[in-house]
């Protein structure tokens, strides 16, 4: 079966088109968190998300209704609380990691509801629902994602304020908390929807492996959140196609591509270095 065949699907298609958007979304995120030493943000979060499908599992509900404030709750914990708390950045992100993760499997070996091995492996490392993804999932997808998009764009300045300087940010009359809860509240989202891509584990490398990406090569804000924005969205659509060729599971897909283009990018970096210094002489 070629690419072409693939791309006349309807189901990849929207696996697709999905894939892309998430990756855009936490692109743009990475690069901020990566800058104020969060990169881990998205670890601790999706092993939150992880413990909230196990509750919803043994109660029977919709895990996306106890998903999506849990886990949008607790990204504002960590990027705003930790801040004023004596529980700073990693010890609280370890912290409710290590903590969700045990509650999880005590819930899903306490409480059964299938194959408990093969329950905690899909969600842990993904598993092929992204290719069974209604249209539903890619209208939330799209709407979110224009969503980011418009917050980025409008809020550009804001963002790079908070990001590099926000205490001088806050003494200009800028309304940091506000800025700070929506990007906590945006990242949880992001991280509920990249849950069926990559799983639990994976998920950081949506997160972390672009931005690093970026920042080897190009050194101010702008280009390198547009670089990011652009690695991301390539290795997300080559993880999905290597996914369906070689018949691998796509989140350990994508995240390899992430990380070739990473290699590539460090690549690019040592040799532009070594071009430097011979320059120099």
């Amino acid at each position: 079966m070629t690419i072409s065949y693939f791309l006349q699907q309807l189901y990849v298609q929207r696996a697709l088109i999905v894939s892309v958007l998430v990756a855009l979304c936490a692109a743009l995120l990475g690069v901020s968190l990566v800058l104020r030493r969060y990169s881990l943000i998205g670890d601790g979060l999706s092993h939150v998300t992880f413990g909230t499908m196990a509750v919803a599992a043994v109660l029977g509900v919709t895990e996306m209704y106890i998903s999506m404030p849990v886990t949008v709750g607790a990204s504002i914990l960590l990027l705003r609380g930790s801040t004023k708390s004596k529980l700073k950045g990693d010890a609280a992100i370890a912290l409710i990691s290590v903590s969700s993760l045990a509650i999880a499997y005590l819930l899903f070996s306490k409480f059964p509801t299938g194959n408990v091995s093969a329950d905690v492996c899909k969600t842990l490392f993904g598993s092929s629902s992204i290719m069974t993804l209604r249209p539903e999932d890619v209208k939330t997808s799209v709407i979110f994602t224009a969503f980011v998009l418009l917050f980025f764009v409008f809020f550009y300045n804001r963002i790079f304020a908070i990001t590099f300087d926000e205490p001088f940010a806050r003494a200009t009359g800028c309304h940091t908390t506000v800025y700070n809860i929506l990007l906590a509240a945006i990242t949880g989202i992001v991280i509920v929807l990249s849950m069926k891509m990559v799983g639990a584990l994976l998920i950081t490398a949506l997160i972390v492996f672009p931005a690093l990406s970026a920042m080897r090569v190009f050194k101010s804000f702008r280009t390198v959140t547009i670089c990011s924005s652009i690695t991301s969205v390539i290795g997300a659509g080559a993880g999905v196609f290597f996914s369906l060729l070689t018949g691998l599971p796509v989140g350990s897909s994508i995240v390899a591509a992430d990380l070739l283009i990473f290699l590539l990018f460090l690549l690019i970096s040592v040799i532009c270095s070594l071009i430097g210094r011979t320059t120099q002489k």
